[in-house]
C-alpha cells in the first residue's frame, strides 16, 4: 500500500455530519479509504496512535496577518504558514494590509503562489482582498477581479471602511459573488489617539483610550447596512459586551451576519496592561471582565460564530519602545488551541464539538471552504489532545515574531499533527 496512514483509535468529531466517536481512519494518497471501530494497518503503513487525543476537519483561522509583501521583516507566507502548522490549522486566510494591499489579481495570484510553495503547501493560504485600492477608503477596488482570482473575501482590515455609501456598493458587489465583506469595527474619530480600553484602569495609567462605542457604533451601522442590501457580512475580532449584544440581536432579526472572537479577547482583560507590557496592546484593545464574560456567553450561545487569532506578528525591535507608541497586536496561531481548551472547555463554556465548530465548520462555511470527514473524500484533518499540558515558550514559536502576552503561560490543549493534500505534519514539541 503507497503513501498510507493510519489514525488509531482518535475521537473524530465532525459536527457538519454529527459524527463523535472513537475510529481508526485509514488515508491512502490523500483520500479516506475507510473509517471503522478498527482498522488493520497494511504492510508499510505509518501509524500514528491517537486515543485520548481528538481528530477533526481541518482547522482554518481565518484572521491572520502574513504580512508578505511588503513587511517580510515581522513574517513571511514560510514562517506563518509553518505557524500555522504547528498550531494545529490546515488554513489560514490572510488579511490584505500588505505593501502593496491585496487589491488586484497580480497580489493574490502572488499570495496563493507563495503559500503553494511554503512547507511543501499543507497549509493553504486563503487570501482575502481589500475592499477599496490601497485600503485608503477612497474608491472600491475590482471585487469582480479579487473574488474570480481566488480572494475568499473582502476586508480593508486594520482599517474599517468608514465611508457608508462605499460599504453599501462593496455590500451589493459581494454579494453578487457570494463572498463576505469582513469589517474591522472602529469608528476612527471615536478611537483617535487611543491605545487601551477606556476605562477605569487607563485612568489609573495615564494611558489614552478606545471606548466601547467606538467599535459598537460601526458594527451597528454595518448590521443595518447588511440588512438593507441583503449581503454577508463578518464582523472581525469582537470585544464589547455591547457588540454581542448587537450581533445577537441581528441573528434574531435573521440577518446575514456572522462573527469571530480572539484568544485574547475571552483570556484578558485590561488590567494586564498595568505591567506596561506593549504586548498587552492589540486594537481592538483587551476590555474589562464585563466584557470578556459576555463574549464567553456569546460563545457558549452561537451568537459568536468563530474563533480566529488576528495573528499580528512585529518584530522585536517595533514592540520594544513605550507603550503608547508600539504597533498593535500580538501572534496567536502558536497558542490558539491552547487557551480555547483551557478558557472555554475546561470552564464548560464549550463542549469539544462546539471548539471544533468555531475553529472548523463555522468558518470553513462563511469562506466557502467546507470539509466533511468521510470514505472517498480527501482528507484535510487536525488532530489534538485537549489533555496535553504545556508551558508557552515564545523562544520556541515558528513565527518570525514571538510578540505575545501568553509567555510562560500554562495551558492544555495542543495540536499533535496535521492532514493535508496528501502530507503529515507532526508537530515535534508535542510529548503526549
Amino acid at each position: 500500500m503507497s503513501n498510507a496512514i493510519l489514525l488509531q483509535q482518535g475521537r473524530l468529531i465532525d459536527p457538519s455530519n454529527g459524527t463523535d466517536r472513537v475510529v481508526d481512519i485509514l488515508i491512502e494518497n490523500g483520500i479516506i479509504r475507510t473509517i471503522g471501530s478498527r482498522v488493520e494497518p497494511q504492510e508499510g503503513c505509518e501509524v500514528l496512535a491517537c486515543e485520548g487525543k481528538v481528530i477533526a476537519p481541518g482547522f482554518v483561522d481565518m484572521h491572520v496577518h502574513l504580512r508578505e509583501p511588503g513587511y517580510e521583516h515581522k513574517e513571511t507566507i514560510a514562517t506563518g504558514t509553518l505557524a500555522a502548522a504547528y498550531g494545529g490549522f490546515t488554513a489560514v486566510c490572510c488579511m490584505p494590509n500588505t505593501n502593496p494591499a491585496i487589491d488586484d489579481e497580480s497580489i493574490v495570484q502572488f499570495v496563493q503562489s507563495q503559500g503553494k510553495k511554503s512547507n511543501h503547501g499543507i497549509v493553504d493560504v486563503f487570501p482575502v482582498g481589500a475592499v477599496t485600492k490601497g485600503r485608503d477608503g477612497k474608491l472600491m477596488a475590482p471585487i469582480s477581479e479579487l473574488v474570480q482570482a481566488g480572494a475568499v473575501g473582502l476586508s480593508d482590515d486594520g482599517a474599517p471602511v468608514h465611508d457608508a455609501g462605499i460599504m453599501r456598493r462593496a455590500m451589493e458587489y459581494a454579494s453578487m459573488y457570494d463572498v463576505p465583506i469582513i469589517q474591522h469595527c472602529e469608528d476612527v474619530p471615536l478611537a483617535k489617539g487611543g491605545v487601551m480600553n477606556e476605562g477605569e484602569t487607563a485612568t489609573r495609567l495615564g494611558l489614552p483610550g478606545i471606548p466601547n462605542v467606538a467599535e459598537e457604533v460601526m458594527l451597528a451601522r454595518d448590521v443595518m447596512l447588511a440588512e438593507f442590501t441583503r449581503a454577508r457580512y463578518h464582523a472581525a475580532h469582537v470585544s464589547t459586551a455591547g457588540s454581542v449584544a448587537l450581533m445577537r440581536e441581528a441573528k434574531r432579526k435573521k440577518i446575514g451576519v456572522t462573527c469571530e472572537v480572539t484568544p485574547h479577547h475571552f483570556t484578558l482583560t485590561d488590567k494586564e496592561v498595568s505591567s506596561y507590557d506593549t504586548n498587552t496592546k492589540m486594537n481592538p484593545p483587551l476590555r474589562t471582565q464585563a466584557d470578556v464574560d459576555a463574549i464567553k456567553e456569546g460563545l457558549r450561545d452561537g451568537t459568536i460564530d468563530v474563533i480566529a487569532t488576528d495573528h499580528a506578528p512585529h518584530s522585536l525591535d517595533e514592540k520594544d519602545v513605550d507603550y503608547i507608541q508600539a504597533p498593535f497586536g500580538i501572534v496567536g496561531l502558536e497558542t490558539a488551541i491552547g487557551l480555547a481548551v483551557t478558557e472555554l472547555v475546561e470552564t464548560g463554556v464549550l463542549t469539544l464539538t462546539q471548539l471544533v465548530e468555531k475553529f472548523s465548520t463555522n468558518p470553513r462555511k462563511i469562506i466557502g471552504k467546507a470539509i466533511v470527514v468521510a470514505e472517498g473524500q480527501v482528507a484535510n484533518l487536525t488532530v489534538f489532545d485537549p489533555s496535553a499540558q504545556w508551558t508557552v515558550d515564545c523562544a520556541e514559536f515558528h513565527s518570525k515574531s514571538k510578540n505575545s502576552p501568553f509567555n510562560g503561560a500554562r495551558l492544555k490543549g495542543k495540536s499533535v499533527a496535521i492532514f493535508n493534500h496528501g502530507r503529515i505534519f507532526i508537530n515535534e514539541h508535542y510529548s503526549g
